[in-house]
């Protein structure tokens, strides 16, 4: 049992050592390419100066890490167990009867250790960097004003009205909005009041509508219920759980929400009637970042243990890298699915990881008990 103990702690650590490294250089390379896209993209523009696109660059490495964690646990577990291998360590410690499921147990500890990680911590910090990145994006590359100028000006919201009726909702539509000092104005306002069948119970037009703590003051409302004539303008108030943070997180990737936020970010974009799959795809497909990370040891390990005596040593790592690239498309092809709504986004998130696992559980049981 020492034996297999220290064993396993030595091997854990060539492998963690592998996998950042691994994870430093993909993250070095992706980044350099990011920041080469961003310079095109500010090529003629004056407000765009190199410090402010270095900037930006520098606020995406984090996500970029993210997203490169799963082939870098792959890659850096094919490399760590190749050379293991190829010095016969591995060889020497299956001869003194040490199962290769004693050996691989901290490795894959320390991925789904990883993998925790940087669901915890590195989320939060991506989430921040890159809100901040996409702001200064709009700013001096994209020339915009910002999240709610993507809808041309014009801006659609729908939220939770229980002021009439249970179970009530209110569809607002605004001609022009703005954003200044931190409130949100909009203009020529139609306001669509429902119960919960959708059945029209007014409508109200608007001059001025102004988004603030807990409610839409409305100015200049004129009030038509169903067979009724216009109201006198008057000055209204609407009760509504929207902040100008949330209307605009809505209209943002949900990457730029950690993982501790998103729960309560998903539940107030149900109750104000948004559609919150993209949200629940992100959210869950970071739950399982753990499981993805361990099952890239798995496969790492499945795809590089070979003896190099017996030969097609290079097809076997060629093997891993294709498979951890076809676990890749699977996983993109799921979240389109959930995207779609087509699966459920708790199904879309979880399959790949879970098939890439019994993949390599068999593997390993062929190699090893085979």
């Amino acid at each position: 049992m020492p034996i297999a103990v220290t064993l396993s702690l030595y091997i854990s650590r060539a492998f963690t050592f592998s996998v950042l490294v691994m994870l430093a250089g993909l993250t070095g390379l992706v980044g350099l390419f990011d920041f080469i896209e961003i310079l095109r993209r500010g090529t003629g523009k004056d407000s765009a100066t190199y410090a402010i696109m270095s900037t930006i660059a520098a606020l995406r490495l984090p996500w970029v890490a993210m997203q490169i964690l799963p082939f870098a646990v792959l890659l850096g577990g094919i490399l760590a167990f190749w050379r293991l291998t190829r010095s016969s360590e591995l060889v020497v410690a299956r001869a003194a009867g040490v199962s290769a499921w004693q050996f691989l147990a901290a490795p894959v500890l320390c991925a789904i250790a990883l993998g925790t990680f940087a669901t915890a911590a590195i989320s939060p910090l991506s989430a921040v960097m890159r809100t901040r990145a996409e702001a200064m994006d709009n700013i001096y590359l994209r020339n915009g004003g910002g999240p709610l100028a993507l809808a041309g000006g014009q801006l659609w919201l729908r939220q939770s009205d229980q002021e009439l009726v249970p179970q009530g909702i209110a569809i607002l539509h605004a001609g022009a909005v703005s954003l200044h000092d931190g409130k949100l104005s909009a203009q020529n306002v139609s306001l669509f009041r429902l119960d919960g069948q959708d059945r029209l119970l007014e409508r109200i037009e608007i001059r001025n509508a102004t988004l603030g703590d807990s409610a839409w003051t409305l100015d200049e409302a004129r009030t038509v219920k169903p067979g009724g004539l216009p109201s006198p303008p008057e000055r209204r108030i609407l009760p509504t759980n929207l902040t100008v943070t949330r209307v605009q997180d809505s209209f943002s990737p949900p990457d730029t929400l950690s993982v501790w936020a998103l729960p309560g970010f998903i539940g107030l974009l149900e109750n104000s009637g948004f559609s919150a799959i993209r949200h629940r795809l992100h959210f869950q497909t970071l739950l399982a970042l753990p499981l993805l990370a361990g099952t890239m040891a798995l496969v790492s390990a499945g795809f590089s243990m070979r003896q190099t005596r017996r030969g097609g040593v290079a097809q076997m790592i060629g093997s891993g890298v294709a498979a951890g690239f076809a676990l890749f498309v699977v996983s993109k092809v799921a979240e389109e699915f959930g995207q779609s709504g087509a699966i459920p986004p708790m199904l879309a998130a979880w399959a790949p990881a879970v098939s890439g696992l019994m993949l390599s559980i068999a593997l390993l049981l062929h190699l090893e008990d085979g």
